[in-house]
């Protein structure tokens, strides 16, 4: 099955679908995404590195979890398939943290990301099982080093966990003490299903 991504006006309305695999490239589309911070019990935050096949950013390590709503799936739905497909766990808890993020970015290649991604934080005890068709690595690290490290150029990440990042250290210093955004702040076609 050919999975699709929704493309988006300028006000987040859905316009239309494309298929995923063609939608990236030096022109790349407005359209709905999402990203994914994941945390286990302990407070510790999972990174992911980008399978090298990826078309986009590959080899890079970035947030826990990326990616596309499919026409009529709830964000939140898209959220547990995600994780469930790249790093085969299942999160007890999803809330939504920064509803307006959006951003584009642009690979050396001049291939183009550019969406609207809502963010969340996803909570999860179980131990990631990475699949390396999407992720190939992972490793656990504290927000607190994570921030330090990217603050300090001594690691580095991909440019939209870089641009989360910025926003999230606004919401504090304690990711489990995030405020829930309101899911009447994301863009409208994430609330179409």
């Amino acid at each position: 099955m050919t999975e699709q991504v929704v493309l988006l006006d300028e006000s987040g309305n859905s316009v239309g679908v494309a298929d995923k695999a063609t939608v990236h490239h030096a022109d790349t589309p407005l359209h709905l995404a999402f990203s994914c911070y994941l945390f286990d019990s302990a407070g510790r935050l999972l990174l992911s590195q980008r399978a090298w096949e990826k078309k986009t950013w590959p080899g890079v390590w970035t947030n826990s979890c990326c990616g596309h709503p499919g026409p009529g799936e709830w964000v939140v739905d898209s959220v547990q398939r995600r994780l469930k497909d790249e790093l085969g766990v299942r999160a007890d808890r999803i809330d939504l943290v920064l509803p307006r993020f959006r951003y584009r970015a642009v690979m050396d290649d001049g291939v183009v990301e550019h969406e609207m991604c809502p963010v969340f934080r996803a909570v999860t005890d179980d131990e990631p099982v990475p699949n390396p068709a999407e992720v190939a690595g992972v490793r656990w690290t504290t927000w607190t080093k994570l921030v330090s490290q990217v603050s300090t150029a001594q690691f580095s990440v991909s440019p939209w966990c870089r641009m989360q990042m910025a926003e999230l250290i606004t919401l504090g210093p304690s990711p489990d003490r995030w405020p829930i955004g309101d899911i009447a702040d994301l863009p409208p076609a994430a609330l179409d299903c």
